[in-house]
């Protein structure tokens, strides 16, 4: 890290007060300062701090108060004075399991899954828009090689990844050998499985040795990675070829990364929203056979929807975290984005399971099969979310009704669910916490009210009586929406209605964003205001939504899969990369 910079200017005593009362400590006291430098706690200024927190204490209770409090402050500034890399996790360590439930074990891995691919085409972006299982069908016969399948994808990547702003760094002679080796093995009877020689993009927050491993974040474009994450080793295992890292939005927050803005393939005039949004971009133009990406609140589901690909999020703790930059250790999730709902299921299996250097990470087997029998399943919905959402979304829905499925209505109590927030905010301050400290905050691209820099300065004032009441919360949420999946199989809805997308990610439920339709939009802020007035307008694709129990991604994978051939929309291409 560089050395500490001056403390911003505006910065003066009366501000430097505040942050050091409300941002430490089991009352909110932390260090006054930027640099180290300790000032005393006043009543003046402990009484200033009080309408932040939402409290108000008498005189008496602040001359009590007080005697205490520079202690603390003294104590939050030793703690700051360690070193306390990304990588240190929380000694409390969430657990979406409820005591005393029981999951069901799982051990048939992806079974039924289609296999009748047809002749391999001629055409090169035919075979580049393939989903990743007609793709392994032509290199089983023979008709494509992993070489071939990678050269196609690096010519792509060199036409139309500047465009679109979707890779931060191309491994391209990794590629090529590992495509080598892979076609070799083949070639000797040995196939890994179904990803065996099948380039995919990595999300540049997941490290590779020797490669950049950027966080999408100016602060860290000369960062290299020592070390290989754990999905990208059970990739390799499996025979998937690195063809390179894909953008992230900075520090994992939208689609503005140190270099540009990446872009949707449907409309490359606005964002492809984020922060997956490398992976999203990439693999919806074609640029990739699948990608990996992660998400906290959003990151895999918001780009998906936003750029047609099909995203999977995975239930909480399947797929291991380590060699992945920590974001929020209690919320952040690994999983695939991919073209076709099957290919999920491929590259879920290879990814699944525990490791023991992430205590979020455990063992529980994965099964998908495409061909159960869909007639009686159980699958939530409210009619409210589909009266206000798109049309895309009552198709979807209606397709569900025409392959049998039982659809039962339900309903989300109101509950201030937005006070979960909070523990994305302050874990995420603390994970980046030197950048704040420091003033390194003022060099990420994006400055604005919802962006990392003023959320991590606006965390200090959390309290932490209020942090551990929320996450008291998140267990009654935990219960609620286990009552609720125990009589289903599924929910089918808009992809952020009634809070679903918030609650789940908090509760540990998977989620999977599949292509439903197409919609005319102008272009968009990465929040899906207009991002302008000329009233242009795009057609674009958009995503519906299904989520499962914990642990059952086969069951909204099974029904994802029938929806997708049923609606029809999954296959067409943006057409400036067609």
């Amino acid at each position: 890290m560089s050395e500490h910079e001056p403390t911003k200017p505006g910065s003066g005593a009366t501000r430097r007060g505040l942050l050091g009362l409300m941002a430490g400590g089991a009352a909110g006291i932390a260090v006054a300062g930027r640099a180290g430098a300790q000032e005393r706690v006043t009543l003046e200024n402990l009484q200033c701090a009080e309408p932040v927190l939402g409290v108000s204490y008498t005189p008496a209770e602040r001359e009590m108060m007080i005697e205490g409090l520079d202690a603390w402050v003294a104590r939050a500034e030793r703690l700051r004075a360690m070193e306390q890399p990304n990588e240190l996790s929380p000694a409390l360590v969430f657990d979406p399991r409820l005591p005393g439930r029981s999951y069901r074990a799982q051990t048939g891995g992806v079974r039924n899954a289609p296999r009748e691919a047809g002749p391999r085409p001629s055409d090169p972006a035919d075979i580049a828009f393939a989903p990743v299982w007609k793709q392994a069908a032509w290199m089983e016969s023979g008709a494509l090689t992993s070489a071939e399948l990678t050269e196609i994808y690096l010519s792509r990547i060199a036409a139309h990844a500047g465009t679109l702003e979707c890779f931060v760094t191309v491994t391209a002679d990794l590629a090529r050998e590992q495509a080598a080796a892979m076609d070799r093995e083949r070639a000797a009877g040995r196939v890994r499985g179904p990803l065996h020689g099948v380039p995919y993009g990595l999300k540049d927050i997941i490290d590779v040795a020797g490669y950049p491993s950027t966080w999408g974040a100016s602060v860290y474009r000369d960062r290299v990675a020592e070390t290989t994450a754990t999905v990208a080793w059970r990739l390799q295992e499996a025979g998937a070829v690195l063809l390179g890292k894909t953008t992230s939005g900075a520090i994992a927050y939208g689609d503005i990364w140190y270099d540009g803005i990446t872009r949707n393939p449907f409309n490359p005039e606005e964002g492809s929203s984020g922060s997956s949004a490398g992976s999203a971009s990439a693999t919806a133009a074609g640029l990739v056979s699948f990608a990996i990406g992660t998400e906290t609140l959003g990151s895999i589901v918001s780009p998906s929807h936003r750029c047609g690909a099909t995203g999977l999020r995975p239930s909480f703790g399947r797929v291991p975290r380590t060699g992945a930059m920590a974001l929020c250790w209690s919320l952040d999730k690994i999983g695939p984005l991919v073209r076709s709902v099957p290919d999920a299921a491929f590259v879920l299996a290879a990814i699944n399971g525990a490791d023991d250097a992430d205590p979020s990470a455990f063992t529980h087997g994965f099964e998908a099969d495409f061909s159960r029998d869909l007639a009686g399943m159980r699958v939530g919905y409210d009619p409210a979310w589909f009266e206000q959402g798109e049309e895309p979304d009552r198709a979807a829905l209606e397709a569900a009704r025409s392959l049998g499925v039982e659809l039962v209505e339900i309903g989300i109590p109101e509950k201030p669910y937005d006070t979960l927030l909070t523990t994305l905010e302050a874990e995420a301050a603390a994970a980046f916490e030197e950048l704040t400290l420091q003033n390194l905050d003022d060099r990420l691209t994006w400055q604005e009210p919802q962006a990392w820099p003023n959320t991590w300065r606006r965390a200090r004032f959390a309290s932490a009586v209020d942090l551990v009441n929320v996450d008291r919360f998140r267990r009654e949420v935990m219960v609620q929406m286990d009552e609720m999946f125990a009589g289903l199989d599924a929910v089918i809805g808009p992809n952020f209605s009634d809070a679903m997308l918030l609650i789940t990610n908090y509760t540990g439920q998977p989620q999977l964003a599949f292509r439903s339709g197409f919609v005319e939009r102008p272009t968009r802020t990465i929040f899906g205001a207009p991002a302008d007035e000329s009233g242009q307008m795009f057609t674009v694709p958009m995503a519906t939504s299904l989520w499962a129990p914990l642990f059952e991604e086969g069951n909204i994978l099974a029904l994802g899969r029938a929806l997708e051939d049923r609606l029809g929309v999954a296959e067409r291409r943006p057409a400036l990369f067609a």
